[in-house]
Parts: C-alpha cells; sequence; structure tokens
C-alpha cells in the first residue's frame, strides 16, 4: 500500500475558469482572507499570504494553488501528506520532512532544467513520480507489453498532408448548424445538475449564463452553499461557501496571469463556433483516437500563451475533446473537458453533457434545459459575494 490520498472536489465548475481545487488545496487557499480581487492593481503574491514560503515566491497566489495541485497530481498526494495538524499554524510549520523534501526537489528540477535544456521547463516532479510517492528505478513489464494510455502528448506534431485547420473548423461550423444559425446566437443560458467525482457526492442544481462577446457565469447550488466562477470579459472570480467553520470560509478570489487567460478560453470554448478566434496559430495534428472514434487534433497558443488542443470526431465533425494548458513554476497545468449529448438550440447543435477533468478532481454537468438569445443581465458576470 502507498501513501496514496485522494480527497473529491468541494468547488467546481463546467468549462472552468480555472480548475477548482480538491478540498485539501481549498483547505490551504481558505485560511486566508484574500485582497478586494478586480480592484487590486497588482496579483497578491503568494509570499503576501503564505507564511514560510521559500522556493515558491514572486508568484500569484491562484498560481500557487494550481503548483500545490500538480504536486498532488505527480505524487499521488493530498495535502495532509506534506502538511501537519489541521490549523494554519500547523500548514505552515516544517515539523514534516517531506515538505522540506519538497523544497529540495523543486530546486533539483529548476538546477537541472537551467544546466541542461536551457531554463526550458522539460524535466518536472511528474517526470519521475507519475503520481507514485517514490519514483520507480525498474521498467515496469505490465505497461512495457499493455497497450499506450489513451491521453495524448501536451505538444502535438504537425502532421503533413490531409486537411488544413480551416477546413476541419469549416467542417465543424457545418456539423453544429451552419455558420447563419451561429451568428444568430448571441447569449445562452442553461441549467441542469453537476456530479462530482469521489464517494457520496451529490447531484447539484447549477445554472450557467453566456454571452457571445464572452462574459460567462457558472452557479452550482451545493449542500454546503453556492459556488459561483464568474468572468465579465476582462477579470475573472472564484467564490464558494464556507465548508468546514468558521476559519475555513472560502472567499471571493479574483485570478490573474495564466489563470486569468485560462479562464478567457474556457469562457470562449463554451460558446459554440468561438474557439477559432479564441486560439491563434492553429496548427494540424496528426489524427489519433478517443476511445473507439476517431478524431482529428487542433492546435493553438491563445494572445497570452495558454496552449490549447482541440479534438473532433472525424465521421461527425462535432467538437469531442478540448485540453487546453496553462503553465506553472513546476509543471502544465492541464484542464480537459469531454463533450457529449449533442442536441439543438436555434438551429444549433450544442452539448447537453460535458465532464471536466483537472489535477485534482473530476466533474460532470448534464443540461436538461437550454435557451437561446435571452437578455441577461449584466449583473449576473459581475464579481460574486463572499460565500
Amino acid at each position: 500500500m502507498t501513501n496514496r490520498k485522494r480527497v473529491s472536489p468541494v468547488l467546481t465548475s463546467p468549462m472552468l475558469t480555472r480548475p477548482m481545487l480538491a478540498l485539501g488545496v481549498v483547505f490551504l487557499a481558505s485560511s486566508f482572507a484574500f485582497g478586494q480581487g478586480a480592484a487590486e492593481p497588482k496579483p497578491l503574491m503568494a509570499e503576501q499570504f503564505f507564511k514560510n514560503v521559500q522556493v515558491l515566491k514572486g508568484i500569484p497566489v491562484d498560481e500557487f494553488m494550481s503548483t500545490m495541485g500538480f504536486f498532488s497530481a505527480a505524487l499521488g498526494y493530498s495535502c495532509e501528506n506534506c502538511h501537519e495538524g489541521n490549523t494554519w499554524d500547523d500548514y505552515i510549520s516544517d515539523t514534516r520532512q517531506k515538505k522540506r523534501m519538497a523544497r529540495g526537489m523543486v530546486a533539483m528540477v529548476n538546477t537541472i532544467n537551467r544546466n541542461f535544456f536551457a531554463g526550458r521547463q522539460v524535466v518536472t516532479c511528474y517526470s519521475c513520480h507519475h503520481g507514485g510517492e517514490v519514483p520507480r528505478v525498474t521498467p515496469d513489464l505490465t505497461a512495457l507489453y499493455s497497450s499506450p494510455s489513451e491521453e495524448a502528448p501536451d505538444i502535438v506534431k504537425t502532421a503533413a498532408g490531409g486537411p488544413t485547420a480551416e477546413q476541419i473548423f469549416a467542417q465543424y461550423t457545418q456539423a453544429i448548424g451552419g455558420a447563419q444559425k451561429l451568428a444568430a446566437i448571441t447569449s445562452l443560458v442553461a441549467k441542469g445538475f453537476a456530479v462530482g467525482y469521489g464517494l457520496d457526492v451529490d447531484k447539484d442544481p447549477v445554472e450557467i449564463y453566456a454571452k457571445v462577446t464572452g462574459e460567462r457565469v457558472t452557479i452550482v447550488h451545493g449542500a454546503a452553499g453556492v459556488s459561483t466562477n464568474s468572468y465579465d470579459g476582462k477579470v475573472a472570480w472564484l467564490a464558494g461557501p464556507q465548508i468546514a467553520g468558521p476559519n475555513l470560509q472560502v472567499p471571493v478570489l479574483s485570478l490573474s496571469g495564466q489563470e486569468l487567460e485560462g479562464a478567457k478560453v474556457d469562457a470562449e470554448f463554451f460558446f459554440p463556433g468561438k474557439a477559432k478566434p479564441a486560439v491563434a496559430q492553429w496548427k494540424v495534428g496528426t489524427s489519433t483516437e478517443i476511445g473507439d472514434d476517431d478524431v482529428q487534433v487542433l492546435q493553438g497558443t491563445s494572445a497570452g500563451g495558454v496552449l490549447a488542443t482541440l479534438y473532433f470526431n472525424a465521421e461527425t465533425h462535432l467538437l469531442q475533446r478540448s485540453v487546453r494548458y496553462t503553465n506553472s513554476p513546476v509543471g502544465r497545468i492541464p484542464t480537459r473537458v469531454d463533450y457529449s449529448d449533442y442536441r439543438e438550440v436555434a438551429g444549433v447543435k450544442i452539448p447537453f453533457k460535458w465532464t471536466v477533468t483537472w489535477l485534482d478532481g473530476r466533474q460532470s454537468f448534464e443540461m436538461t434545459d437550454m435557451q437561446a438569445n435571452s437578455t441577461i443581465d449584466a449583473g449576473k458576470f459581475t464579481k460574486p459575494p463572499a460565500r
């Protein structure tokens, strides 16, 4: 038995503004009263809020939390594997050797990348650990003679010949209803349910409001309270309920840097037909498979440096999967969305089911109703109240 502990997500969102964090990671973030969100002239740095930060200084709080998620995924750990106790004073202590070891590992990886790869992020925690506590030094014969993992590489190889990116997008546009019908949709209002990952999870009501201009908000009504992910076209926020007593309240957190850019890409991807302009420099990758389905692959990079890969079903030409990556000091942070159950809304095929998978959990969404071109109050997309 390894000391591998998984925790189910507490706060989640479809088409994420940012991957919400597992309970252990949320606990770490929620021990602070974050600042005033968009009113702040600069993003709040990790060392301004978290005590005893030594090797991850100079990064915003939201990026710091994503980095914690990367550690969790790379080693199969939860917060309590490295942090002591249940209070913030316990968390900042250095009593556990694993926490001290982690600092040394970050320094080691940075040195390897600097000395052997000209500073490029080639080696990460995951390179050796692959989700395990102790790196393997012996080849795994079962893995050697088994089918390779379904997950495609983050950087796809450019394919020679075949359709162009323009042709693939044109096929997709035609498959979902055509450019004319697509252009007629200016807003979407969806209602349904969200189901988390793990044991004893609830089926929570969810509302989604989105405009073609880029604004989008997701509101999940969970047993512990309301969770909100909001993006007004320029600024993104997360707000969640009190999860475990008066000292563990998750306040409103504004996003910055790559996390904010990820929120922008997610909002664009939610709207049918907006993926193409959301990301530039599209290239065609080698066709692959998702399960039993053949898929065509496109990859591009947004203006803010977010890498995104789209997988279109080769037969239906519908978007079957999207994966976008943000950067962190220790490795790329992936967020994957798998789409299904396409139905017509105002003559355009839109997925009514999707599953979001990220480093700290998985959340499935099933819409029961979706309306196009409803009037949406602009106040829906503003900074949500602290829950």
